[in-house]
C-alpha cells in the first residue's frame, strides 16, 4: 500500500513577512505559434445545466470566492437553495432518459428530492445525503472543512424531450442544487460472446452477498479472455489482484455497479488489463491517505485500458505506480473523490489520459508526479475537469516530455490553480520538470484561488520552481483564461527560496476578466510573451516582485502582438485587490476591499469575504447564540489607519440595532492590541446604517470583537472599510 503524499503537500514553507509577498515567482515558458484548435474539454454523453439559470422558487446563493462556502464550491460559483416544498425546474437540453445532479444537504442530514417531468410527479425520488461530503482534513496546511457537494443519478422510468420541464423539489431536508447532467442511457449491452460471467461463478447481482471470491474466480478462469458483468449491483469487501491478461466488462456504468471502496490493488501485472463500461462506487466517506480506497491502486501493467467507468465516492480513482506503460485512460466519469481523480505516481511512459470527465475532487483532479522515476512522454489532453475543492485541476510534478493540452478546467478552490507546472517534490527522489512541457489550447474557466497559507492568490495557471529551478523548455500555446478572480499566469518558487523559473514562453493567450494581474511574477526568471491581449484587468497588467528580496530579477520580454496589459503594479509591499487598480496616495481608497477577512464563525452563506466585497447588500453573519465573535482582516501590510467606516445593509428591512464591539490591530497577525475600546455603536437605516470609529494605529491586520447585538444575536457587517485619513 502507497501512502497518498498530500498530506506534505499542502504544508508550505514560506516565511512570514509583513511587507514583501511571501511567494517566490516562477521562470518563464516559451509558448509555441497559435494554432486553430478544437473545442477543448472531453467529448461528454450528457449535457449540463447549472442550477441559476433553471426557473425556481429557491434563493440563489453565490457568486463567491471564499474558502468553505457552499457557492465557492459550486459550478459557477453560483447555486440554489430550496427550503422544504421548494423546487428548481430545469429545461431539458437534450432527449434524456436519465439525470445526474450535484448537490448539498447540512451536514449530517439526508433526504430525497420529488422529481417532476412536465408538472407530474414521478414514483421515484432522487436520495439525497450529507454522509460523503464535509471532508476534514486538518493536516493539510490551509485546509477547511471542504467537498461540501455530492452527485446523485436517476434513471428517470421514461423519455423526456428536449424542451420538457424537469423539476426537483425537496421534501423533507433543506438542498442545494447545484448542476444537473441530462443523459441519455443505452440499454444494457449483451453479454459478448465466449465470456465468463461473474453470476455463473456465484456473484449475487442483488448486492446482497459478498462477490469477491466469484470476481477472483471468474478472472482466473478468463485469463486471455472477457470477464463479463452482466446488469445488477454486486458488493466487494476486500480488492482484486492478480489481475493481468484479461478484459473486465460491464453492461454500461448505469447498468453494471460494483459496490466497493477498493477494486484492484497490485504492486505489478504482466499487462494487458482491459476495464470497461461498468460502475465501482465505493462508501469513503473520510480521507484516509494510508488506504488505498482506490479503484486501481498500483500498477495495471502495460498496455492496459480503462474506459466507460463511473467512478465514485472513493479517496482516489486511479493511484498508479509500477509499469503501466502505453496505459489509455478514457471517457471515464470520475466523481466525489475525497483525493486525486487520477495520479501518475512516477514511471509512466506513454500514458495517454483524455476525454474524462472529473468532478469534486478533494485534491488534484489529474496528477503526475515523479516520485522514484520520470514521467515519461505522457499527457492529459480533452479532459473536463470542474470544481477540484482543495487543489488543482491539473498538476503537473516533475516528469519529462510531457503534455497538457485541450483540457478545460472549472472552478478551482482553495490550495490551487487550474493547471500547476510545478518542481514541487514533497519526497526523494524526485525527478524535476526536464525536456519539453507543453501546455497547449487549454481554457480555464474561473480558476486560481486565494492561498489561505500564502495569504495571497495563485493564478489560473502556475509554474512553480518549488524545490529547484526550473531548466525544463515549457511552452504555453493558445491558452484561454476567462473570469480568474485573480491573476492568469503566475510564475513562483512556493517554498519562498527564490529558485528561478526560466525558458518559458507564453504565446497566443487570451485572457477576459481577471481579477487582479495578467502575469504575477514573484521569482527569479524569465519569460518571453507573444500575441498575449487582455481585457477587463482588474488591477494592472502585471505584478513583478520577486520573493526574496534580493533575490533577482523575472524579465518579461514582449515578444510581439501582446495588448490590454501593459501597465505595471507600483507597489510590492501591497498585494492588488480584485479590481483595485494600481496604488497610490489616494486617502480615499479603501484599504479593506477584496483583502482576505477571516471569522471566528458564520451563518449560512454568509462569510467573512461579504464583509469587504464592496456590495453593501452582502454581509458577514457570524454563528448565532455565540458571543463573542470576531472578524479579521488582513490590510496586505502595514499602513496608517486613521478611520473605520461599519455598515449594515442600507434596506429599510435592516431595523436599527446597537453592535458593542471593539477595534484591535496587529503588525504581524500574532499579537493584538486594543486600538478603540468596548463600546456600543448604533446602526440605524434612517442614517444610512454606517457607523464611523476613529483611529490613529499603524497595523496590518484589524480586528472587530463583537459582544452583542440588540437587533440579532450575532455580529453582522455588511461592508468594513478601512482609511488613511
Amino acid at each position: 500500500m502507497h501512502p497518498h503524499p498530500h498530506a506534505m503537500r499542502r504544508a508550505r514553507r514560506l516565511p512570514a513577512v509583513a511587507t514583501a509577498v511571501a511567494l517566490a515567482a516562477g521562470t518563464l515558458v516559451t509558448l509555441a505559434s497559435g494554432t486553430a484548435q478544437a473545442a477543448p474539454g472531453a467529448s461528454l454523453p450528457f449535457t449540463s445545466v447549472e442550477a441559476e439559470s433553471a426557473t425556481s422558487t429557491g434563493t440563489r446563493i453565490g457568486p463567491d470566492h471564499t474558502q468553505g462556502t457552499l457557492a465557492s464550491e459550486a459550478s459557477g460559483r453560483q447555486a440554489v437553495r430550496l427550503n422544504t416544498g421548494q423546487r428548481v425546474e430545469f429545461t431539458a437540453p437534450r432527449a434524456a432518459n436519465a439525470v445526474n445532479v450535484a448537490y448539498s444537504v447540512p451536514d449530517g442530514q439526508s433526504g430525497s428530492l420529488d422529481v417532476y417531468v412536465n408538472g407530474q410527479r414521478l414514483a421515484r425520488t432522487l436520495p439525497v445525503t450529507s454522509k460523503y461530503s464535509y471532508v476534514d482534513t486538518p493536516w493539510i496546511a490551509g485546509a477547511k472543512t471542504h467537498h461540501l457537494y455530492d452527485n446523485g443519478r436517476l434513471l428517470l422510468g421514461q423519455h423526456v424531450q428536449a424542451g420538457d420541464k424537469v423539476a426537483f423539489q425537496a421534501t423533507n431536508v433543506q438542498v442545494t442544487v447545484d448542476v444537473a447532467d441530462f443523459e441519455q442511457v443505452a440499454a444494457a449491452a449483451s453479454r459478448p460472446a465466449g465470456s465468463i460471467s461473474v453470476t455463473d461463478r456465484g456473484a449475487d447481482p442483488g448486492g446482497q452477498g459478498d462477490s469477491t471470491q466469484a470476481f477472483r474466480d471468474a478472472i482466473a478462469a478468463a485469463r486471455g479472455g472477457t470477464v463479463w458483468i452482466p446488469p445488477g449491483e454486486y458488493r466487494l469487501t476486500s480488492s482484486l489482484n492478480g489481475v493481468q491478461n484479461v478484459t473486465i466488462q460491464g453492461a454500461g456504468p448505469w447498468h453494471s455497479v460494483v459496490r466497493g471502496s477498493r477494486f484492484i490493488d497490485q504492486s505489478s501485472s504482466s499487462g494487458g488489463v482491459h476495464l470497461k463500461d461498468f460502475a465501482v462506487i465505493g462508501e469513503v466517506t473520510e480521507r484516509v491517505d494510508t488506504s488505498p480506497d482506490n479503484f486501481v491502486n498500483g500498477s495495471l501493467g502495460p498496455d492496459s485500458t480503462v474506459s466507460g467507468m463511473w467512478l465514485q465516492h472513493l479517496k482516489v480513482g486511479l493511484w498508479l505506480t509500477g509499469n503501466n506503460d502505453n496505459l489509455v485512460v478514457e471517457n471515464n466519469r470520475v466523481l466525489d473523490t475525497t483525493a486525486d481523480g487520477l495520479n501518475l505516481n512516477g514511471g509512466a511512459r506513454n500514458v495517454r489520459v483524455r476525454h474524462n470527465f472529473l468532478r469534486n475532487q478533494g485534491d488534484d483532479a489529474l496528477a503526475m508526479w515523479s516520485l522514484n522515476s520520470p514521467d515519461v512522454n505522457s499527457g492529459f489532453t480533452n479532459n473536463t475537469i470542474s470544481q477540484p475543492n482543495l487543489a488543482n485541476g491539473i498538476a503537473i510534478y516533475g516528469g519529462t516530455d510531457i503534455t497538457v493540452a485541450d483540457n478545460l478546467i472549472s472552478d478551482t478552490n482553495a490550495l490551487g490553480s487550474g493547471i500547476a507546472i510545478s518542481n514541487q517534490k514533497f519526497l526523494d527522489p524526485f525527478h524535476p520538470l526536464a525536456g519539453t512541457i507543453t501546455v497547449a489550447g487549454n481554457t480555464l474557466v474561473r480558476a486560481g484561488a486565494m492561498n489561505p497559507n500564502w495569504n495571497h492568490p495563485m493564478g489560473a495557471l502556475r509554474v512553480d520552481s518549488y524545490d529547484s529551478a526550473i531548466e525544463a523548455q515549457v511552452r504555453i500555446t493558445g491558452t484561454t483564461v476567462t473570469d480568474s478572480p485573480y491573476s492568469a499566469f503566475e510564475f513562483v518558487s512556493g517554498s519562498g527560496r527564490g529558485f528561478a523559473a526560466k525558458n518559458i514562453t507564453v504565446d497566443g493567450a487570451t485572457v477576459t476578466a481577471v481579477g487582479t494581474v495578467v502575469v504575477q511574477a514573484e521569482t527569479p526568471g524569465a519569460a518571453t510573451f507573444r500575441g498575449v491581449t487582455a481585457t477587463g484587468v482588474g488591477s494592472a497588467g502585471i505584478y513583478n516582485c520577486p520573493y526574496p528580496a534580493g533575490s533577482g530579477t523575472f524579465t518579461l520580454t514582449d515578444g510581439g502582438g501582446n495588448s490590454g496589459w501593459n501597465s505595471t503594479w507600483a507597489d510590492c509591499s501591497t498585494w492588488p485587490a480584485p479590481g483595485q487598480g494600481n496604488p497610490g496616495p489616494d486617502p480615499n481608497r479603501n484599504l479593506a476591499k477584496g483583502r482576505p477577512a477571516t471569522a471566528t464563525g458564520q451563518q449560512d452563506v454568509h462569510s467573512a469575504g461579504r464583509a469587504v466585497d464592496g456590495d453593501p447588500n452582502s454581509y458577514w453573519e457570524s454563528a448565532n447564540n455565540a458571543f463573542p465573535q470576531s472578524l479579521t482582516v488582513d490590510l496586505g501590510s502595514a499602513q496608517a489607519v486613521r478611520r473605520l467606516v461599519l455598515k449594515l445593509p442600507p434596506s429599510p428591512a435592516w431595523g436599527a440595532r446597537t453592535q458593542t464591539l471593539s477595534v484591535q490591530g496587529s503588525t504581524d497577525g500574532s499579537a493584538y492590541a486594543t486600538l478603540a475600546a468596548s463600546k456600543e455603536y448604533r446602526f440605524d437605516p434612517a442614517a444610512g446604517n454606517t457607523v464611523t470609529v476613529a483611529l490613529n494605529a499603524h497595523i496590518r491586520h484589524l480586528r472587530l470583537h463583537v459582544t452583542g447585538n440588540t437587533g440579532w444575536p450575532a455580529a453582522q457587517f455588511s461592508e468594513v472599510e478601512a482609511y488613511l485619513s
